[in-house]
């Protein structure tokens, strides 16, 4: 099956008691014993397997050409168990230096920092990264692309070579992308992690993250430990959501796409926008390499305004259909000043505001910018 079909029928059937054609919602938490003691159902506690969750597991591994899916309570949780899953005695870990800010925190904020050695490097620089795992031993390579928020594009074929020549295991976020976009494990990498929170969901009401792994990876059995005993678990009901997410996702992400290309043209040739970042405008530095190995630019966005903070700020304060909030992959349009969010480490120019292209129809959503921006001119 294609793409969109999978999406729709993957891992899930008519239900072949009711004749149901949604799947199902199961949220007990546990399940009855034969009279042997023994589980018939295969389920026996939902910390150790949902059928909900199984379905959204199968789902995303189908969808990502994968072996296997692991859900998480977030991305979040999904991010700290691969760390640990793979690197549980500590090791030094290579992230990008544009990175989700939410692991900058985690670094910073928890012993995670504490228990492992992380750099920080270019990897759109593929000499800067073979330096890097080469400088010392290194357990993981952590790749992000698009990345956020400055959009930089990683040849994800090349740095998971580099990564594997080093000894260390490749792991994509492709929570921007999605599998629709983008496929990792077809270009190398060992994993695939997803923000199910964002465009897998799709409507700004869930929360959960997920791993899909290839057939046979050592990471397997360490991350099902991990949801299992240390609780992180993705409720049945966000990943009965998501998975009604995923059944539009096809269709969606090209509506992203397409609104976000607009948008992104419209910006590029206004007077108070310094620069856009977005691999769709063919002067963009990645635009080449998003060609090659992705199906769609994406739905997110950056610009520049010109006059700093309290430019980009007053830009936002002045519309009326554009929100002002955190995430993105949404059906509503978010924008959001990332340098603020970030703090004094944010790699953001101040002028910078990063937008999440929704669904609404492009021409409002480059009406409204516009008049945000005339307040500044």
């Amino acid at each position: 099956m294609r793409l969109d079909t999978l999406a729709i029928h993957g891992a899930r059937h008519v239900d072949p008691v009711t004749g149901a054609v949604s799947l199902p919602l199961h949220t007990s938490t546990t399940y009855e014993r034969s009279a042997d003691g023994s589980f018939p159902s295969g389920f026996e506690y939902t910390r150790d397997g949902n059928p909900t969750r199984n379905s959204f597991e199968a789902a995303m591994a189908l969808l990502e050409s994968g072996g296997a899916a692991v859900a998480f309570s977030s991305g979040m949780a999904a991010i700290a168990a691969v760390i640990e899953a793979h690197s549980r005695k500590g090791g030094r870990i290579v992230v990008p230096d544009d990175m989700y800010f939410g692991i900058r925190s985690l670094i910073e904020e928890t012993d995670i920092g504490e228990r492992f050695e992380f750099v920080a490097v270019d990897m759109r620089d593929l000499a800067a990264l073979h330096r890097a795992v080469s400088a010392a031993p290194t357990n993981l390579v952590w790749i992000e692309t698009p990345s956020n928020p400055l959009i930089h594009v990683v040849d994800v074929r090349a740095a998971c070579q580099i990564a594997h020549a080093a000894n260390a295991i490749a792991v994509v976020d492709n929570s921007w992308a999605t599998p629709v976009l983008q496929r990792p494990l077809e270009l190398g990498a060992d994993a695939v992690l997803h923000s199910a929170t964002k465009y897998i969901g799709g409507h700004s009401d869930l929360m959960a993250g997920v791993v899909v792994l290839p057939n046979g990876s050592p990471l397997h059995t360490p991350l099902r430990m991990i949801q299992k005993h240390k609780g992180s678990v993705a409720a049945p009901f966000d990943c009965w959501l998501a998975l009604r997410g995923l059944q539009t996702l096809p269709v969606r992400m090209r509506a992203h796409c397409d609104g976000a290309q607009q948008v992104a043209v419209a910006l590029a040739s206004h007077p108070s926008i310094e620069r856009v970042l977005y691999p769709g405008l063919p002067t963009d530095p990645g635009h080449a390499l998003a060609r090659s190995q992705m199906a769609g630019f994406g739905g997110m966005l950056s610009f520049v305004v010109q006059g700093g903070a309290d430019a980009a700020m007053t830009v936002t304060a002045h519309l009326a259909l554009v929100i002002r909030a955190t995430s993105l992959g949404g059906t509503h349009s978010l924008i959001e000043h990332r340098a603020s969010v970030e703090g004094p480490a944010s790699l953001a120019p101040p002028g910078l505001l990063r937008v999440s292209v929704g669904l609404e129809h492009p021409e409002d959503i480059i009406e409204d910018l516009r008049r945000g921006l005339e307040a500044i001119r």
